[in-house]
């Protein structure tokens, strides 16, 4: 995770202690292990009560000190007889050797040099497995990692995170206990999910049952998953489901519930009169020191709070679909906004789990904002006879996780077309021009909606997904002219659109500093975290040769492409944004 791999030994030693399989599995990914695994698998000796810990602790270092407990050795001997078959003989080396290097180019496309270093170091230990070679070779493969740029994004996304779960708003008000939450849709529930799951009694409101009841059962088959995976016990399972209290527009007794309420988050339609009057009701029954979040994707903060009676208590806390996996959350104080509002606000979302950023009250705020000039460019490029899978692809060879025309499906053509034409008819001029969102709103009129109607840009049955031939034709009417353009222009393309709006919004003062800006886009898009965000990208390209680039796009394609004064400065400065 920081682009660097397990030193002080860490190659060597840990398939002695868990097996070579096991090893190999916990080096290439990170991944945490349970205690009860841990012990299992020979990790560790003992797992104890939190209180019992110290006692424990002197009392075992005492009995190694007087040799009356043994060191341990690990359970790697006492392995099954297919474990022994693997990683006992040639050819069970082999074909592990091979699954492993399969596995970790499907998962790194080759951008993370760490892994094949990590294999790599492993393997020469058990070429050598005596004398003080192999710790030699790990030393000097570590400080070959830690010199490259990977692991300085790696290390400064690290280190932003760190950074992130701080503020300087003071204290809260009043301490949050009772969330409620209005709409049990997706986002609700989701938001539903994540605050219950971290102790506060949560009021799940819709306007009757049936809704209420998809918002719970969202929630519970989360939940069920979760313990099934054994990620929950079931007494955690039946704790969370204890916090959940769901509630209806035709029982009274919601009134007396919202009465006790410390914060209310509205996760309804986007619509702003139907946000200020659910704002207009919440403030008729909750406490005066009660906090109101709206969840808005788009529309000004400011706007939503005009003419409430507590404006100061009033923010936004823009949340990612889907809720439970998406790491990151945009907080959106407006001008009247205070100090203890803020606090809260992160508090709450920090103790979510949520990496927490604060982003000017603009429209689109920042992760969409750059998401508009993204998505016109990508209808622009299928105009120019861009095929939608060759998009995907080279989008997914850049470092995205996902390619542009599925991050479409999986969000909602219709929220995604929604966004785009909101930013198109916002304050960013020339920066959204260039393509033609029409191409999303057609579909939405043919029902074509995405992931959730199985039916977006991909025809969606079960795991698979395809393009049918409907589909096809009518993208290819789409297109003007085949362009015939190359991977690497159409890379250039689409992420110059997103980093330029980056460095402008950083320009406007939409975020406060460079970190925020790559943080927001690593945990909001899933921008390539090896290349670190786009202004740590922007480095390891050279500012100056990036605008050179923008300008020979804006004199063959338009204005759009036209970089930002910000960038102009920083490349005739020859000026990085990180030191």
């Amino acid at each position: 995770k920081l682009g660097l791999l397990p030193g002080l030994g860490g190659t060597q030693n840990l398939h002695k202690l868990v097996g070579l399989q096991k090893a190999m599995d916990m080096m290439l990914t990170g991944k945490d292990i349970r205690p009860d695994r841990a012990k299992k698998m020979g990790l560790v000796d003992l797992v104890v009560a939190p209180q019992s810990l110290e006692r424990v602790a002197i009392d075992i270092a005492k009995g190694l000190a007087d040799k009356k407990i043994k060191k341990s050795v690990g359970k790697s001997s006492n392995k099954s007889l297919m474990d022994k078959v693997v990683e006992g003989t040639p050819f069970g080396r082999n074909m592990m050797w091979k699954k492993i290097d399969e596995m970790v180019q499907k998962n790194t496309n080759g951008n993370y040099p760490a892994p094949f270093a990590i294999i790599d170091s492993v393997k020469y230990g058990l070429e050598h497995p005596e004398g003080d070679a192999k710790y030699k070779f790990e030393r000097e493969s570590f400080a070959k990692l830690a010199a490259t740029k990977e692991s300085e994004a790696l290390i400064g996304i690290f280190d932003g995170m760190a950074r992130m779960r701080s503020h300087e708003f003071g204290k809260l008000a009043h301490p949050i206990n009772k969330v409620a939450v209005m709409g049990a849709g997706l986002m609700g529930a989701g938001i539903a999910q994540v605050t219950a799951e971290k102790g506060y009694e949560v009021l799940l409101k819709d306007r009757d049952m049936a809704s209420v009841g998809r918002g719970e059962s969202y929630i519970s088959g989360n939940w069920a998953k979760k313990v099934k995976r054994k990620r929950m016990s079931k007494f955690q399972y039946n704790s969370n489901s204890s916090n959940l209290v769901p509630l209806t527009d035709d029982m009274e007794s919601w009134k007396k519930h919202f009465a006790g309420a410390d914060m209310v988050v509205e996760a309804v339609f986007e619509e702003i009169n139907l946000k200020r009057k659910v704002i207009a009701q919440c403030e008729d029954v909750t406490p005066d020191h009660c906090i109101f979040a709206t969840n808005t994707s788009a529309i000004p903060i400011a706007d939503i709070a005009e003419g409430a009676k507590r404006p100061e208590q009033i923010i936004g806390m823009h949340y990612f679909s889907p809720v439970p996996q998406m790491p990151l959350l945009e907080i959106i104080p407006h001008g009247s906004t205070s100090d203890s509002t803020k606090a809260a606000a992160f508090e709450v979302g920090t103790k979510q789990g949520k990496t927490c950023i604060e982003v000017k009250d603009v429209p689109g705020f920042y992760v969409n904002r750059c998401l508009g000039p993204f998505l016109v460019e990508v209808s622009a490029l299928v105009r120019d006879g861009v095929e939608l899978e060759t998009l995907d692809k080279a989008i997914r060879n850049f470092g995205m996780p996902v390619g542009p025309v599925t991050l479409a499906d999986e969000v909602g053509i219709d929220v995604t077309s929604h966004v785009a034409n909101f930013l198109s008819k916002a304050d960013l001029g020339a920066r959204m021009q260039g393509g033609d969102i029409s191409l999303m709103e057609n579909m939405i009129e043919k029902g074509w909606l995405g992931k959730k109607s199985g039916q977006g840009f991909y025809t969606y049955k079960g795991k698979e997904k395809t393009i049918n031939s409907e589909v096809q034709a009518y993208v290819k009417a789409f297109v003007k002219e085949d362009l015939h353009l190359k991977e690497k222009e159409i890379q250039d393309r689409i992420m110059s659109r997103f980093v330029n709006e980056a460095a402008k919004c950083l320009e406007d003062e939409i975020i406060s500093d460079p970190v925020v800006g790559d943080i927001g886009l690593v945990f909001g898009t899933g921008f390539a975290p090896f290349r670190g965000g786009p202004f740590r990208y922007l480095d390891s390209v050279g500012v100056d040769k990036y605008v050179g680039m923008m300008n020979g796009f804006a004199e063959k394609y338009g204005p759009q492409f036209e970089p930002c004064q910000l960038l102009k400065d920083y490349a005739a400065e020859g000026k990085k944004f990180h030191s």
